[in-house]
């Protein structure tokens, strides 16, 4: 099965058409059936490790100050607690909690598999960011979830390389700062050469302006701890309100 990072960006694009949202379009079309999807999502960044194990996952809405036509979104795909129970078993010895009743499909996941799977058939798994532990832990863990690949799981990690709420300016839809090109560029090229580097972006001089939290930025380092040495391909790439990169990359994908 192939895997995934998708840029998510703005929630409106669950409910808009754009050269975004037909890329993740493609991406459903292009993919073999999943037996199921496990989404690693910037808005579930906790202090623990865990994976929702319920067979009927709430959608959260977790966002505000949107139209209401956004709220009233569903995605009423099922859950597996079956193949919770396989994401906590490959990547042991790391811990992970089985969650039965807090969370569900938060909008990083939705927004995207409206688009990919947009009938909600294909049961949908969720693993949390643990906040508490830093970027090898996490690149490790994408490593040690590779076997389920072969049991037939998509992995998509779902967040944005370059995510910097605070300087966001809506006059500029379609661009990227300078700093942020500079930064998205180099995470494009460590991508599409050797993904097993992309730790060394922290000494990048705008590591600190492009990723100012974690969360967007962590979804990526499971994509790349699947991919190893192995180069990434790109699915869409582009720029949102100055200080947001859209760019998606998958990783064995068919031709």
């Amino acid at each position: 099965m192939p895997a995934a990072f998708l840029g998510h960006g703005n929630p409106m694009n669950a409910i808009e058409t754009n050269r975004y949202t037909r890329a993740w379009e493609d991406l459903g079309r292009s993919v073999p059936r999943p037996r199921a999807i496990l989404v690693i999502s910037a808005h579930w960044y906790i202090n623990a490790t865990a994976v929702t194990a319920m067979r009927d996952p709430r959608t959260i809405h977790d966002f505000y100050g949107f139209p209401q036509e956004l709220f009233d979104v569903e995605y009423p795909a099922p859950g597996d607690p079956e193949i919770a129970e396989l994401v906590a078993e490959v990547v042991k010895p790391t811990w992970v909690g089985m969650d039965t009743d807090s969370w569900g499909i938060d909008h990083g996941t939705w927004s995207v598999l409206r688009h990919a799977f947009p009938d909600a058939s294909i049961p949908v798994i969720q693993l949390s960011l643990n906040g508490y532990e830093g970027l090898e832990y996490h690149l490790e863990l994408g490593r040690k979830l590779a076997p389920l690949r072969k049991q037939g799981v998509l992995i998509v990690g779902s967040g944005n390389i370059v995510h910097n709420l605070a300087a966001v300016d809506f006059s500029q839809p379609d661009a990227g700062f300078t700093w942020a090109q500079r930064f998205n560029e180099a995470a494009a090229d460590l991508l599409r050469s050797d993904p097993s580097e992309i730790l060394t972006l922290d000494g990048h001089r705008d590591f600190a302006a492009a990723v100012p939290t974690p969360d967007h930025f962590l979804p990526l380092l499971y994509l790349a701890g699947l991919a190893e040495s192995d180069p990434l391909d790109l699915l869409v790439d582009g720029y949102a309100a100055g200080s947001l990169s859209m760019d998606a990359y998958t990783l064995g994908m068919p031709a």
